[in-house]
């Protein structure tokens, strides 16, 4: 399954939105970022995308940033709310998580007020494997993001906790991937139910779709 970020405006790749929602039995969620979050006040094509892919069936994520723990509680809960009342997300994706085990707490907070505000999926991107104690707060955790050269050349094996849980439960995001390469095989043998491989690069790689929805469309 497909979890995707995309971080582009639907007035500015209106055929990619478009892509996604005709694939909507191929995708676990996408990612609403309008503006680093929810943006200042409400967009009435991220509202339009959003309940058309309501409509087909897909998970909608609000993206919140919580800078690896240092964003105050309250200022990620306004986010979470904003994405609730504004695009009637049903989900969160709670980017730049912690991974270690001090945090734990405040994550636990975050995800008992992310639950509050109507997100029935519950997304922690660490973007490395965090500490085993993150899966008992949410239901999907990015245990990997970056460059397709760096996931190529990872180690295989998870960390043995992981056997503990569904690959269901994770997830890995991979950008800069040329066409044809093996993303998913290696997602599966990784125990990565959920992933996304993008052809992007550079500083802003989430803004195309997946190499397996490109290939499709």
């Amino acid at each position: 399954m497909l979890l995707v970020p995309l971080y582009e405006h639907p007035a500015d790749r209106p055929e990619d939105w478009e892509l996604l929602i005709r694939s909507a039995g191929r995708l676990h969620s996408v990612v609403l970022n309008p503006d680093s979050g929810p943006g200042r006040a409400p967009d009435e094509r991220f509202a339009d995308v959003c309940a058309r892919l309501r409509d087909a069936g897909v998970t909608v994520l609000g993206y919140v940033d919580t800078d690896y723990g240092r964003r105050p509680h309250g200022e990620v809960v306004q986010d979470l709310l904003r994405h609730r009342d504004w695009y009637e997300t049903d989900g969160a994706f709670l980017d730049q998580a912690a991974a270690d085990p001090e945090l734990l707490p405040h994550y636990g907070r975050l995800a008992v007020s992310a639950r509050a505000a109507g997100a029935r999926t519950l997304v922690l991107n660490h973007g490395v494997h965090p500490h085993p104690g993150y899966a008992g707060l949410a239901d999907l955790l990015v245990t990997f993001e970056g460059p397709w050269d760096a996931y190529r050349d990872a180690a295989a094996a998870p960390p043995a906790w992981t056997a503990d849980h569904p690959a269901r439960t994770f997830c890995h995001l991979v950008y800069a991937v040329p066409p044809g390469a093996p993303a998913a095989e290696l997602a599966a043998v990784r125990r990565a139910g959920v992933h996304c491989a993008v052809p992007g690069t550079g500083a802003h790689p989430w803004g195309t779709l997946p190499n397996a929805l490109e290939a499709a469309g």
